[in-house]
């Protein structure tokens, strides 16, 4: 699939308080928490932004809301297609059933169960296969070809990083003199939303994203001379188990982004057990990935005020019981 300058440009400031006009009748402003028992376990001071609070658990029903509800008739009418491991598919489902749209969602064979039951739920028809999200987006993009579907990417979408920017809204209004931000990245586009809204208003806050050393290719390619391609994306934490970076999100942090901190499996697991202990809230693998890796860069932004993205609260039961086994 191609994608023109157009569909590739770089949403504003402008484009994020649209967003929010067609987000706000159907999510609430999520928290921004502080949990006396998470800034004890981490010594630091930290506020939560639960996105694990929106109608399907996760930051991406922004996105989703935002890009559905402003498609044309014509759009609509040919109905929506796109891949995903859970949190992206419900986003868009959700948001097709609001319009009354066709969707279909490619997910790779053994994805979350209970993700695949709740966009099934939403209304979005879920078909299965490839080894990764990487293979079921290109079955994805080869139906969008044969059908005339329109193609949702994960990420090379302005639409959906304005929506999901409305968060990052949030964070600056109600903590405008946040020092740092973690937030996990996947497809990139929350970072991406953070981005955006930091550098318009003027923001002094870092904003540090935060991976999976099992699916580093994001990680090498924001690093690195040049993008690479991952092997595998091996990670427990499906919110950022990818092998590719996306074109529009990877433009906007690897020249914005002031940090990237890798996590291994086991820090990953035990991001989900602070944050259940600590916050009393379930955060699957990549919606605890904040709080983790604060804790891990503890000694480097202590004494600051640190913001942790809970971008999601997916876990399925099985995850679960080897997280807290």
């Amino acid at each position: 699939m191609t994608t023109t300058a157009d569909t590739l440009k770089a949403p504003t400031l402008h484009d994020v308080y649209a967003a929010r006009e067609r987000v706000a009748p159907y999510v609430p402003r999520t928290p921004l928490m502080r949990h006396p028992l998470l800034d004890e376990a981490t010594g630091l001071s930290i506020w939560v932004k639960h996105e694990n609070h929106n109608p399907t658990c996760a930051f991406k029903v922004r996105g989703g809301l935002n890009l559905v509800g402003a498609m044309s008739l014509e759009e609509r009418a040919r109905g929506i297609v796109t891949a995903s491991t859970g949190n992206h598919g419900q986003s868009i489902a959700l948001a097709s059933r609001i319009h009354g749209v066709r969707c279909t969602v490619f997910v790779p064979d053994g994805n979350n169960p209970e993700k695949n039951a709740a966009m099934r739920a939403f209304g979005a028809i879920v078909e299965e296969g490839g080894r990764d999200f990487d293979e079921a987006r290109e079955r994805c993009e080869q139906r969008a070809a044969a059908s005339g579907a329109r193609y949702v990417h994960s990420g090379d979408e302005p639409l959906l990083i304005a929506g999901v920017g409305t968060y990052a809204l949030e964070v600056f209004e109600e903590l405008p003199n946040a020092d740092v931000i973690f937030v996990p990245i996947g497809g990139g586009s929350g970072a991406c939303g953070l981005i955006t809204v930091r550098n318009a208003l003027g923001s002094h806050a870092k904003i540090i994203g935060v991976g999976a050393v099992n699916a580093d290719a994001a990680f090498r390619s924001w690093k690195g001379p040049e993008r690479v391609v991952g092997k595998s994306a091996d990670t427990f934490a499906e919110g950022i188990a990818t092998r590719v970076s996306f074109d529009l999100p990877f433009s906007i942090y690897k020249e914005h982004l002031d940090g990237f901190i890798q996590l291994t499996e086991e820090e990953l697991a035990a991001g989900v057990r602070m944050a259940l202990k600590t916050t009393h809230n379930l955060a699957e693998g990549a919606g605890a990935a904040a709080i983790a890796a604060a804790y891990k860069q503890r000694d480097v932004v202590a004494g600051r005020r640190v913001v942790c993205i809970m971008s999601g609260g997916n876990i399925d039961t099985a995850k679960l019981k080897w997280v807290l086994g």
